[in-house]
C-alpha cells in the first residue's frame, strides 16, 4: 500500500492551526468511538460539526447529512466509516473545499488517498485524531 502520513511535525501543525472539525459518521452513542474521540476534540477548544443523516444532533450540535451542508471553511474532515466508504468521503472532501481529509485509526484506502494527494488536500489515515493530538499539548 503506497499511502504515507505526513511527518508528526506536519500534523501537529495542522492540530495547532484547525479550528473547525466535520466528523462524517458522528454517532450520538457515547459508548462509540467516534462520540468519545469527538467529545475530547470538541473539549480541546475544537469546533465538531456531526455529519451523519441519521441523527439529529450530537454533543449539542445539530448534525448535517453530508459535507456541502456545512457553511464556511472546514479544517479538517474526521471520518468514521468503513474504509470502503472513503473515496466516497473523499471526493466529497475535494468537492467542498477541505484543508484536509483525516481517516481514523484502522481505516484507510488506496484510492482515495490518491484522489486527495493529487488535490495537494493534507491526508492522514489510520491513526486517531485524539491520540495525536494528546501528543501535543
Amino acid at each position: 500500500m503506497s499511502i504515507k502520513n505526513p511527518a508528526n511535525e506536519e500534523i501537529k501543525e495542522l492540530l495547532n492551526s484547525s479550528k473547525r472539525i466535520a466528523v462524517v459518521g458522528l454517532s450520538g452513542n457515547p459508548d462509540r468511538t467516534s462520540y468519545m474521540v469527538s467529545e475530547a476534540m470538541q473539549k480541546a477548544g475544537y469546533e465538531i460539526i456531526p455529519v451523519n443523516p441519521s441523527v439529529d444532533e450530537v454533543l449539542g450540535v445539530k448534525a448535517v447529512s453530508s459535507l456541502k451542508e456545512i457553511d464556511g471553511p472546514i479544517d479538517i474532515v474526521n471520518v468514521f466509516r468503513r474504509s470502503e466508504y472513503l473515496p466516497e468521503v473523499a471526493q466529497e472532501t475535494i468537492e467542498v473545499g477541505a484543508k484536509s481529509f483525516w481517516a481514523q485509526l484502522g481505516l484507510e484506502n488506496e484510492e482515495a488517498f490518491e484522489l486527495l494527494r493529487k488535490q495537494g488536500i493534507f491526508t492522514v489515515m489510520n491513526r486517531c485524531i485524539k491520540v495525536e493530538h494528546a501528543k501535543w499539548k
